[in-house]
């Protein structure tokens, strides 16, 4: 049985069967769906779909993209839902310097209070990073300075180094369907120097399907093929490699508790 840790099951591409996509999931041998919040709006939906399929939990948060829209009452409704039942992480949060939609010092403003509210609460936060990483650990370092950090570097990219720190820090590092692809050995190295009680796999769907599926919508049942590749470049069976992200997932999520 697998895991996706990461995916926005609320996403309007699965309206038209978002069931069957739930059932499929399972019938590929993935147990568990952790769907993602990334405003308050759609945080609120994807307890919902917790609540409505099993084997599905909840993460609420405001993406770091979506921070600039933000209306006066938002955060205030995702401390709210933070304590929902099915609700298992924060975020979508962190930074983004590839696309502009949120100024930085905004995206820095609630990438800070996702953290403390992680902090507060005990949930695990779940961290989006794009061509910002210097600015995600320095921000990192900071909050560890006040107290433990819990949490997930989800779809990484960065190098094995920062891959060490975070874990340092107390994070997980998760792989997306990026590993999959052949120009991306860079990145299955990487994979293959995680500690062994760190590392997860995600699907990120519907976005970032992984060879072979490259161009079509994604799905959680995918997840598979991402952990088959993590497995080959860490020298594990697939069987193996399933039950060691499975048992990192459920720990750091607290899913049997939940």
């Amino acid at each position: 049985m697998l895991i996706d840790t990461h995916a926005h099951l609320d996403d309007d591409k699965f309206d038209a069967d978002r069931d069957d996509v739930v059932a499929r999931a399972r019938s590929s041998g993935v147990s568990t769906i952790v769907a993602i919040g990334t405003t308050a709006a759609n945080s609120a939906a994807v307890i919902q779909l917790a609540r409505r399929y099993d084997g599905v939990f909840a993460s609420v948060g405001i993406h770091p993209n979506h921070a600039a829209w933000a209306q006066l009452d938002d955060w205030s409704r995702v401390v709210e839902l933070a304590q929902q039942d099915r609700v298992v992480a924060l975020g979508e949060t962190g930074l983004d310097r590839h696309w502009h939609d949120t100024p930085f010092e905004l995206q820095q403003e609630y990438f800070d209070r996702h953290l403390r509210l992680m902090q507060e609460t005990g949930l695990p936060v779940v961290i989006h990073m794009r061509d910002c990483l210097a600015d995600v650990l320095t921000m990192l370092r900071e909050a560890r300075q006040r107290g433990l950090l819990h949490g997930v570097m989800h779809s990484y990219t960065g190098d094995a180094a920062a891959a060490a720190e975070c874990c340092e820090l107390g994070l997980y590092i998760s792989f997306a369907g990026m590993v999959t692809y052949k120009k991306s050995q860079d990145l299955r190295d990487v994979a293959a120097t995680v500690p062994a009680d760190r590392i997860l796999v995600e699907t990120d769907s519907p976005y970032l399907s992984p060879e072979p599926l490259r161009g079509k919508r994604n799905e959680p049942a995918n997840v598979v093929h991402t952990a088959r590749a993590v497995a080959a470049a860490r020298g594990a069976s697939f069987d193996d490699f399933a039950v060691l992200s499975t048992a990192n997932a459920r720990r750091l999520f607290k899913l049997d508790a939940s």
